[in-house]
Parts: C-alpha cells; sequence; structure tokens
C-alpha cells in the first residue's frame, strides 16, 4: 500500500475510479477522498451489504474525517482483510499528495478478491443488480436464467440423494394385503399413482412459483437501482 504506483498503472486506477457514480463531481482525488465518504461509496457500489452510507459525514474538519476513515476501517475494510494504518490515514485526511492512490488500488484488489471468492450459493443480489445497472437487459436475463438453472440444478442433486437414501422403491402410502380382491387392488394402485403424479404435478408447480418469486425480486432490485440512479443524475444535473 506505501508502494508508488506508475503512470500506466495511475491511469488505470483513475478509470477504474470514472466508472464509478459517486455523490460529488471528481476535481482533485486527494481532497476528494480525504473525508473518507467517497471511499466508502466506492464499496458501497461493488458490495453494498457492506456499507451503509448514512454513517459517513462529508466533511472539513480533520476530527470528523479522521471519524469517518476509522469507522470504515473498522466497520468496513476489516471485512475485506484490509486495514490503513493511522498514520496513512492522517495523510489521507491532510490531502497529501500520492497517498489515496496506493490505498485505493490496494482496496481495488481487496473487493476484487471479495467478488472474485464470492460463492454461488449466497447469491448476492444487490451485487448483482448494481454491478450490472449498465449492462443491456438482455445480458442481465441471461444472468438471471443461469442463476435459476442452478438453484433447479442444485434442487434435482438434493431430490436425487433424498431418493437413494430412501431407496430406490416408491413408498407406497397403501397396504395391500395378500387377500384383497385382485380388481380392488388395481384400483387403489391407480389411485395411489394418481396421487403420486398430482404431487409431482405440485412440486414442479412449487418450483416455477419459486422462480418467478425469485425473478420479481430481481426485478423489484432492479427498478429500485435504476431509480436510485436517475434521482443521483437528476440531483447533479
Amino acid at each position: 500500500m506505501d508502494r508508488e504506483l506508475n503512470e500506466e498503472e495511475l491511469q488505470d486506477l483513475y478509470a477504474w475510479i470514472d466508472k464509478i457514480p459517486l455523490s460529488r463531481p471528481k476535481r482533485h482525488i486527494t481532497r476528494d477522498f480525504s473525508d473518507g465518504v467517497m471511499a466508502a461509496e466506492v464499496v458501497k457500489y461493488f458490495l453494498p451489504k457492506l456499507v451503509d452510507l448514512h454513517n459517513y459525514i462529508p466533511a472539513n474538519s480533520t476530527p470528523q474525517k479522521l471519524s469517518n476513515w476509522n469507522l470504515l476501517n473498522r466497520k468496513v475494510l476489516s471485512k475485506l482483510n484490509f486495514h490503513v494504518p493511522e498514520e496513512t490515514v492522517k495523510r489521507i485526511v491532510l490531502s497529501a499528495s500520492g497517498v489515496i492512490e496506493p490505498v485505493l488500488s490496494a482496496l481495488r484488489e481487496k473487493i476484487n478478491k471479495k467478488l472474485e471468492h464470492a460463492t454461488d450459493n449466497t447469491l448476492d443480489l444487490e451485487y448483482f443488480e448494481t454491478r450490472n445497472h449498465e449492462k443491456p437487459l438482455a445480458d442481465i436475463h441471461q444472468t438471471e436464467a443461469k442463476l435459476l438453472a442452478q438453484l433447479e440444478g442444485e434442487k434435482m442433486k438434493k431430490d436425487e440423494k433424498s431418493r437413494l437414501r430412501n431407496g430406490s422403491k416408491p413408498q407406497h402410502t397403501v397396504q395391500f394385503y395378500t387377500d384383497m380382491d385382485p380388481s380392488l387392488r388395481m384400483i387403489l394402485q391407480e389411485k395411489e399413482q394418481a396421487v403420486m403424479a398430482l404431487k409431482e404435478t405440485v412440486e414442479i408447480l412449487q418450483m416455477k412459483v419459486n422462480r418467478l418469486e425469485h425473478l420479481v425480486h430481481l426485478k423489484d432490485m432492479r427498478i429500485e437501482d435504476l431509480t436510485r440512479h436517475l434521482e443521483t443524475y437528476k440531483a447533479k444535473g
């Protein structure tokens, strides 16, 4: 984090920052990030659940800037296995030249590492929505379909394991006695098969309902995200 970045690395970092919609115009990076608010917004953009932005107050005073950075270190960066040393924080707060860039570069690496190691089971939907807000809608639909296919595949695997544990033979709810009339036994067998078929149909329909609810949830979050960005752009305008 103390390593000085070369010109190519700096330009790459600035381009990365420029792609992130922040609450304030980016004018001078050392002053822009001195109070810690925009650093919190960077993490919020990629990992929304980690950051509560209302806890970070835009400030010109040194004590409030230090407070923001200390809170960011304690509440957010620690979850990324990252920490900005106290001496470095003091230099950032004082807008010392060349200090914030290595910190942001290291933060970028930690964020990317966190995203790479995010398990498929967690399915962080908030990240999915904010990360893809600039992607075409068709790409989002494709990603949603992959998520749903994965969920369905996992359910099928669980069902298969359950069947193997319970044995391959179907579990009959009716006990057939050897002295039962053959015609009655056949009728009961047909009824039981019909009931089992209906149960399977209900399970399939329930899976479809779950998928639709999941899609509705994704759409709602997408709408909220677009509305939030629209309000931000209107405020900037």
